[in-house]
């Protein structure tokens, strides 16, 4: 399964079963991405930054909310939760996906705002990559929550999401605040991420992904 990050909260991940698409933004968010096929796309919540079709080809099933799905041999799961630690009351509801894909579980956390209750790791279960969103503020996760929610899923790859790349060398920024959290020092950013069942991490490893967005 090859991973590549499109900017923001957009990734494209290519399996034997297709292409699914997370989250591509709206041209008018300030994000854009190239024209891109895809078989499936999730979108996390309707916010211009993450629910747009503009810049997606093909004929593809579009996934906006919670339940279990299984489209073209790849298996989803959405799970309700929410864009703020106020149960939605700032910033509105946001869809985490679980997504089976190549006999691997990719984690997408769209806009997640808080830590995940036991029901919600139970019916994400058992994950292999986390997608994890470090804006921090009032926008998403800080670094330390975003960190604990990492814990909490026990994944063997960490792809951080939805920061400024320009901004990584800056301490102060959620991306080195994050790395800190994590006890890695230094990370150099690769332009995609190809990785199998068998070659999988024993430990929990932290992977920078180049951005491509435009």
């Amino acid at each position: 399964m090859d991973l590549t990050w499109l900017g923001h909260a957009c990734f494209r991940m290519r399996g034997r079963e297709g292409v699914v698409l997370a989250d591509p933004p709206d041209p008018k968010s300030g994000h854009a991405i190239a024209k891109t096929d895809a078989a499936i796309v999730t979108i996390s919540h309707e916010h211009l930054g993450h629910s747009s079709l503009k810049s997606v080809g093909g004929e593809p099933v579009v996934l906006r909310g919670p339940g279990e799905y299984e489209v073209h041999e790849v298996l989803v799961t959405g799970i309700g939760t929410f864009h703020d630690d106020s149960k939605g009351s700032v910033r509105g509801r946001n869809t985490v996906f679980a997504i089976r894909l190549d006999d691997l579980v990719i984690c997408h956390l769209g806009d997640l705002g808080h830590e995940l209750p036991a029901g919600d790791l139970e019916r994400i279960g058992d994950v292999d990559i986390v997608l994890v969103p470090i804006s921090g503020g009032d926008v998403n996760l800080t670094a330390a929550k975003a960190a604990e929610v990492i814990h909490q899923l026990e994944p063997k790859v960490v792809v951080p999401m939805s920061y400024d790349p320009d901004a990584k060398k800056d301490a102060h920024a959620p991306f080195d605040r994050l790395l800190h959290e994590l006890g890695v020092k230094e990370l150099t950013p690769v332009p995609k991420l190809s990785v199998t069942r068998g070659s999988l991490p024993e430990n929990v490893q932290v992977v920078a992904l180049d951005s491509r967005a435009r």
